[in-house]
This record gives structure tokens, C-alpha cells and sequence, in this order.
């Protein structure tokens, strides 16, 4: 600052340099919008589990898959309407609807640059499937064959995705339902952020979406996994 210049101040007329100088320790701060990003020690810090590579952190080791899958039964989904409510970056999401060959499947989640990333992954999925129905063979007098494959659905077709709070605002058109929703790995970060009653709207509102006879597919994160994340209400004042 030079000679005879007024020191700075932010918007609460604190001065940026008593800001600047303030203790090391963690200091809340509010969310400015939900898909926000802030680190804290150098490490990504996702108040509702929206962690950008949180598949990465799932399907360590090399797997190719993830091992969710394995253990879901066709008939939960085959000709089914589903919805998938924390869908994240939409891998899992666009994969249930491929490999079980679901009537249609969208996606929810709370931030929309996981949205953003779930429409990236599901072009470049629909991209790559596209390309091996439209390769051909020969058969044995060397004519053209075309796959079988080609009369499949596009996945773009199925899948879809959506920012929505489902907890707090989301509803699907009047008289819509679902025969399947899933919600894997959610219920946690309900729970941190929205408490008890988060949870009772998460599970009333389901209630009424399904069909009767639907299935609900829940994943629900055990106690010890809430140590590492107890101060998230922190984040948000």
C-alpha cells in the first residue's frame, strides 16, 4: 500500500489485510452455490458426497466394473422406468441402464458440474456403443453383414440426467412413478446436512413415487463412515 492510500476492506469493512493475518486454524464458511468446491489441507471438500472423481475412489485397483453391479438382478430393471436419486458424475446410472436394459433411467444429483460431467460420460459412452453396432463383417461368400445389435435403443434415448435437491424441492411431473429407484450412498450425506427429518423426507417421498410392488435398490453408509465427515454441517451455516 502506498503513501496516503486507504488500506482495503471487503464488503463487511473488515480490512483484507487483518483478514490476511488472521490464526491458521479451519475457518466455516458459507456455501456460495451447491456444485462449490473448497479445500481444506489440500483435499477436495464435498458437503453432500459430491466428490468429482468419486468413482475413481470406488473402483480403485483396477477394476473395470463396479462391483455393485454384480450383485443387482436383471429383473430389477429390464423394462423398467428408474430414477437414480445422488447419481454423481452418472457412471453407475448409465451403466445399470445398459446392462439391464431399462425402459428409462434419470439421473438426479445436487450439483449440477456433476450433472454437467454425468452428460460428458454418457455421450462419450453412447459414442463409443454406437460405433461398434454400426461395424459389419463378412460372411463366409464375403457379403456384408450388418450387427444385430443396430436396431438397439440409443442410450441417450433412456438415460437422462437432472440438478434437482430431492430432499428439499425435486418432484417428477403429476402422476409420474417409478418402478425402480435407487439411491446409493446418499443416505449419509442426507443425514449430515439435513438431519433426521432429511432422511423421513427422503424415505416418504420415495414411498409415494414408487409403484406398487416397485423396488427401492439402497446402499446406506454404516456409522463408522460418518467419523470423517461429522463437522459437514460446519460448512454450511
Amino acid at each position: 500500500m502506498g503513501p496516503g492510500e486507504s488500506p482495503k476492506v471487503d464488503e463487511d469493512g473488515e480490512s483484507m489485510n487483518n483478514k490476511q493475518n488472521k490464526g491458521t486454524g479451519i475457518e466455516k464458511f458459507k456455501a456460495q452455490h451447491v456444485g462449490e468446491k473448497r479445500k481444506r489441507k489440500g483435499k477436495e471438500l464435498a458437503p453432500f458426497g459430491n466428490y468429482k472423481n468419486y468413482y475413481g475412489y470406488r473402483l480403485g485397483q483396477g477394476l473395470e466394473e463396479d462391483p455393485r453391479l454384480q450383485v443387482f438382478r436383471k429383473e430389477w430393471f429390464q423394462d423398467k422406468e428408474c430414477l437414480d436419486i445422488g447419481c454423481n458424475s452418472g457412471l453407475i446410472t448409465i451403466h445399470i441402464a445398459k446392462k439391464f436394459q431399462c425402459k428409462s433411467m434419470i439421473g438426479i444429483d445436487i450439483d449440477n458440474d456433476r450433472i454437467q460431467d454425468a452428460y460428458w460420460t454418457l455421450r462419450k459412452i453412447s459414442k463409443m456403443e454406437n460405433s461398434e453396432q454400426s461395424r459389419t463383417s463378412l460372411d463366409g461368400e464375403g457379403q456384408v453383414l450388418k450387427s444385430h445389435s443396430s436396431s438397439k435403443r440409443d442410450l441417450s434415448e433412456i438415460v437422462s440426467f437432472r440438478k434437482e435437491n430431492f430432499v428439499q424441492n425435486w418432484g417428477p411431473p403429476p402422476g409420474k412413478f417409478y418402478d425402480t429407484i435407487i439411491c446409493l450412498s446418499v443416505t449419509k450425506w442426507i443425514h449430515l446436512n439435513w438431519g433426521d427429518d432429511g432422511l423421513v423426507t427422503l424415505f416418504s417421498k420415495i414411498w409415494r413415487l414408487l409403484q406398487p410392488g416397485g423396488i427401492l435398490v439402497l446402499e446406506p453408509q454404516p456409522w463408522t463412515s460418518y467419523e470423517k465427515n461429522r463437522k459437514v454441517s460446519e460448512v454450511l451455516i
